[in-house]
């Protein structure tokens, strides 16, 4: 197994814990911004799948799955602005699992397109697709981190 589907194995790993962490809360828990945050749980699930779209298709100039309202209300930089619906839960928790699905088919069928070399916040310099697949398990890695410990702060 090459290194891309490795990396991708982790990341449907990593979500399949997200949405165990998703399914225990309500709308009301995800909806609050515990005291010491500044955005809200829901954010941080959104942001995940957000950020996955823009480094693994923005960068290399392809079409998203998610809107460009979702990607303006949870992009990098972005605070919590608008209480999520049900409706928007229900994409959600379809988006943490379609998102991934996609990316692994675009790569089976040699789909996904060479990045324009992009910096992150960290510092860490993207250049690939293979930094791309393993800084986003470092990324995601650190929002279920804040996840775990704003659950708690509810």
């Amino acid at each position: 197994m090459d290194q891309l589907q490795r990396a991708l194995d982790v990341t449907r790993t990593s979500r399949n814990l997200h949405l165990k962490v998703l399914n225990s809360l309500t709308l009301e828990q995800l909806n609050k911004v515990p005291d010491g945050f500044k955005n809200s749980l829901f954010w941080n699930f959104a942001h995940i799948v957000v950020t996955q779209q823009l480094l693994v298709y923005k960068l290399s100039g392809s079409d998203t799955i998610v809107s460009e309202e979702w990607i303006e209300l949870y992009k990098k930089g972005s605070v919590f602005t608008k209480e999520a619906s049900n409706e928007d839960l229900l994409l959600l928790k379809e988006l943490l699992v379609k998102t991934i699905d996609k990316t692994e088919n675009d790569l089976q069928n040699n789909s996904l397109k060479p990045i324009t070399p992009y910096m992150t916040s960290t510092g860490y310099e993207l250049k690939t697709l293979e930094d791309v697949f393993q800084f986003l398990n470092f990324h995601e890695g650190i929002h279920f981190g804040y996840i775990l410990a704003m659950k708690k702060a509810i």
